[in-house]
């Protein structure tokens, strides 16, 4: 029987290794927040850490801040951003919507034009019935909290919401006037799909995992029938991260 090569002499595994991304070396003791004028600030060994832009590293709460400093102590020999999501989070509110508020709004509302609970599935009763129970308890709330209709649809085919809908919703999110509500509202958007899963969850009518839940409808029935590919399970589990962090943010 032929033996397998060795780690270190499969050309495969030698390859990924050499394209994987070289993490720097954490280079600090201690991490901590500290209240400042910009909010709490991260400090490393003391001194100010920055975003890639060189703005200050600073959370609008105490809460925030402990978990943000939690971050960079859990990291080991080097640092890794994919366990950060807090941090990646803080500073795309911070270098990016922070300067583009207007457009990331502009972004959520366009999902709630084509929303993931208005397409329906006509087939299997099982996956029709999975829709109805996650999906119609977040129309109810929406129709309650814009006081407008929306139009469902069978299927994939694009489907045009009334005009005072599409009004509704923009105007909501004109009440997110700060960049961090905003950049979470926008992660939770695009992870799930759905603006409406979104504000139910900023807005504590709808629970995380229920959140979570609801936006993963079909891929956990799909599961449910063929079962879960690894790979696929690993994207799920990164974009989670990214979804609790923003959790994090509009539960505060």
């Amino acid at each position: 029987m032929p033996e397998h090569p060795k780690s270190d002499d499969n050309p495969i595994l030698k390859a990924q290794r050499l394209s994987a991304p070289v993490l720097p070396k954490r280079f600090y003791k201690r991490a901590e927040a500290v209240e400042t004028p910009y909010g709490f600030e991260l400090r490393l060994d003391g001194r100010a850490a920055r975003t890639p832009a060189k703005r200050p590293l600073a959370v609008p709460h105490s809460g925030l801040g402990e978990e943000l400093a939690g971050e960079w102590n859990a990291q080991g020999e080097r640092i890794d951003p994919a366990t950060m999501p807090l941090t990646r989070l803080a500073n795309v509110a911070i270098d990016g919507v922070a300067d583009e508020m207007e457009a990331v709004r502009g972004e959520i509302a366009a999902y709630a034009g084509t929303d993931l609970v208005f397409y329906r599935a006509g087939e299997p009763e099982e996956l029709v019935e999975r829709q109805r129970r996650a999906w119609d308890p977040v129309l109810d709330w929406a129709r309650e909290r814009f006081d407008t209709p929306f139009v469902l649809v069978e299927g994939v085919m694009p489907v045009e919401q009334p005009q005072e809908t599409r009004a509704a919703v923009s105007g909501a999110l004109a009440a997110y006037g700060e960049p961090f509500g905003l950049a979470a509202l926008h992660t939770a958007t695009t992870l799930t799909g759905s603006a409406l899963i979104g504000l139910a969850l900023a807005e504590g009518a709808l629970s995380p995992d229920a959140a979570w839940a609801a936006a993963h409808v079909d891929e956990d029935f799909n599961i449910s029938q063929w079962g879960e590919d690894f790979e696929a399970r690993q994207r799920r589990e990164a974009r989670q991260k990214e979804f609790n962090a923003a959790c994090l943010v509009l539960r505060g």
